[in-house]
């Protein structure tokens, strides 16, 4: 009976530190994520990012109804590159239960020239943002982003 206990608890041991070993890797990958947000003008940050999303991966948040696929949305941090040299994207936390990693993050920068119609004039934003990573074997396919722009473009606009 001692050794049936032993082989169980050392199966069990086993199949929680595969488990562990899984969710790491989530993390990991959705990490890419954020690297790719912090230097978005990075062309190898860029190739990380799209080994680390599946080719059908959407972007979902921006306000407009419509989804955004990989390339939009590399397309859009090439300007946002342009646009804030100084943009950093930083984790706060990070959770994750099975295939599902949510982040809080902070992202602060001080765009060159107008944004989103505010000419912030030297002046920089800080804001909090959520994010929500749903991942299929191993690769990004769907993620769900707020990012409080509002308070970003008052801080932008001096009030």
């Amino acid at each position: 009976m001692a050794i049936q206990n032993i082989i169980g608890a050392a199966s069990l041991a086993l199949a929680l530190a595969t488990s562990t070993a899984a969710f790491a890797d989530n993390k990991e990958t959705v990490s890419v994520f954020y690297d790719l947000l912090s230097d978005p003008g990075n062309a190898e940050l860029a190739d990380a990012f799209r080994e680390a999303t599946s080719e059908d991966w959407e972007s979902i948040g921006n306000y407009s109804g419509e989804n955004e696929g990989r390339d939009g949305f590399l397309g859009q941090m090439g300007g946002f590159a342009q646009l804030m040299p100084d943009l950093d994207w930083a984790v706060q936390e990070m959770h994750q239960d099975g295939d599902t990693v949510v982040v809080r993050s902070r992202a602060t920068g001080t765009p060159v020239a107008p944004f989103f119609g505010v000419d912030g004039q030297g002046r920089s934003f800080d804001i909090m943002t959520i994010d929500i990573h749903q991942l299929e074997d191993g690769k990004i396919v769907r993620t769900y982003h707020v990012e409080d722009w509002a308070t970003g473009l008052q801080q932008l606009g001096g009030q």
